[in-house]
């Protein structure tokens, strides 16, 4: 996304069952959901992909609802559960500090999930319980329903997101998510076939080490040589500005590359220019495209004038072409377009290259993809990006918990939409289990195969 917004996807972890605050009268929680509808209506950039019929009598129907929550978490939650259906990975309703659901803990047992091959693989447990829950088992029932039933009633309907796929992926890992105290009945089929069936209550785990151990964490940027000729430097985040400064450190090694990879599967955004600044690097262009970009534009008298024009007269009738969508709220500012200039002095490094991209690859990172688009000597290799970015709107609710609203909307430079789909990769390569569980990286692996070719 633009100017400064790191992409920023908390899941947390509270005391006791019942020790839920409970600290918002009636009033408090249909103002906080009044709010909430409000600037959605007022600000929300994709008002116009809404069913605002469905998002209307939704609205309504909470207002006895949320009055009867028995506390702030599961107002909270209803609040959640309204943002989703806006379907956007920059609209989004956090819970107030203190609130903290658990994810991964549950006494004795510590469970990691992922979705691999679209199903909830176990990928890490706690040590002690390797044997008995092996990496790559499957969790095929909870609750007493089908995993993937259980998330479209019990999990993703409280997940906002811009992509299927993605909110797909947050169910699994969050299949589990619920508060200390809360408990799961699991049945889960092993790698050998045999189904067993756990009941699972979240409290904290003293136990520390987990199997297999944590990857160590990735820095800021991380460079290695792949082989003599290809260097890889993966770009994890674009939240601090000091990965610029490290990449400029790096480029006496850079310059020496005949190929490179550029990793971003784990860059979930940050401030665009940030990456611009790098990219200036890695092309000879002088001028680079980014996104256009556009915002809602409410003037109300066109919005009053605008309930009494029909589609018809807007033929060649700007003025009333404007009144009429003021009132449908689908009149859009359009931003001046500038592309970057690069004036640049320093050698470039133009040279075949790689650009692995992923599911989480997101917000400023797709801006990035973005202004590479049309760099001939590049190639986007992996998984769909993240599918979401813009400029939210943040703002204060009832009972220490907030939210944001996307603003602004952005498109490749000729119109073509990538939030809601995904900047798709030149080449898509999607790991399975095997790769995982031998702890294979098929995406960096025919990165190779592709430059070794070049």
């Amino acid at each position: 996304m633009k100017k400064a917004f790191i992409v920023t996807f908390l899941f947390c972890s509270i005391n006791h069952f019942g020790q839920i605050p409970n600290t918002l009268t009636p009033s408090d929680k249909v103002y906080g959901l009044s709010k909430f509808w409000q600037e959605v209506n007022y600000n929300f950039v994709y008002l116009d992909k809404v069913n605002r019929t469905t998002w209307d009598n939704r609205f309504k129907e909470l207002i006895p609802i949320v009055q009867n929550t028995k506390n702030d978490y599961e107002y909270y939650r209803e609040l959640q559960k309204l943002c989703a259906l806006l379907k956007d990975g920059h609209t989004n309703v956090y819970l107030p500090k203190g609130i903290e659901p658990m994810n991964t803990m549950f006494g004795d047992y510590r469970l990691f999930i992922q979705n691999i091959e679209g199903k909830a693989i176990i990928i890490r447990t706690n040590l002690s319980k390797k044997e008995e829950i092996p990496a790559g088992s499957e969790i095929i029932e909870v609750n007493g329903k089908s995993t993937q039933k259980f998330i479209d009633e019990d999990v993703a309907p409280y997940i906002s997101s811009s992509t299927d796929y993605v909110l797909q992926d947050w169910s699994i890992s969050n299949l589990l998510k619920g508060l200390e105290g809360e408990t799961f009945t699991i049945k889960i089929k092993k790698p050998n076939k045999k189904i067993i069936e756990l009941t699972l209550t979240h409290k904290k785990t003293e136990e520390k080490e987990v199997f297999p151990p944590f990857e160590p964490d990735r820095q800021l940027l991380d460079f290695k040589w792949i082989n003599k000729e290809t260097a890889y430097v993966s770009l994890n985040s674009f939240g601090d500005q000091k990965i610029d400064s490290l990449f400029i450190e790096k480029l006496p090694e850079l310059y020496k590359a005949k190929s490179l990879i550029i990793d971003l599967r784990y860059n979930g955004g940050g401030n665009t220019n940030v990456g611009v600044q790098i990219l200036q690097y890695l092309t000879n262009d002088t001028i680079v495209y980014g996104s256009r970009q556009k915002s809602r534009s409410h003037i109300p008298a066109f919005k009053a004038w605008g309930k009494f024009v029909n589609e018809k007269d807007t033929l060649n009738n700007s003025w009333q072409k404007k009144a009429f969508l003021s009132y449908h709220d689908q009149y859009f500012y359009d931003f001046e377009y500038h592309p970057g200039t690069i004036r640049l002095k320093a050698k470039r490094i133009v040279v075949p290259t790689v650009i692995l991209l992923g599911h989480n690859t997101a917000s400023a990172a797709e801006d990035f993809l973005i202004y590479a688009d049309n760099q001939k000597h590049m190639i986007k290799m992996g998984q769909k990006s993240f599918g979401s970015t813009g400029q939210p709107f943040l703002f204060d609710l009832p009972g220490g918990g907030s939210a944001r609203v996307c603003t602004k909307k952005d498109t490749y430079p000729d119109g073509r939409e990538f939030v809601g789909y995904g900047i798709k990769p030149d080449i898509e390569i999607i790991p399975t289990l095997n790769d995982y569980l031998n702890n294979r990286d098929k995406t960096l692996e025919e990165a190779i195969k592709y430059l070794k070719k070049k």
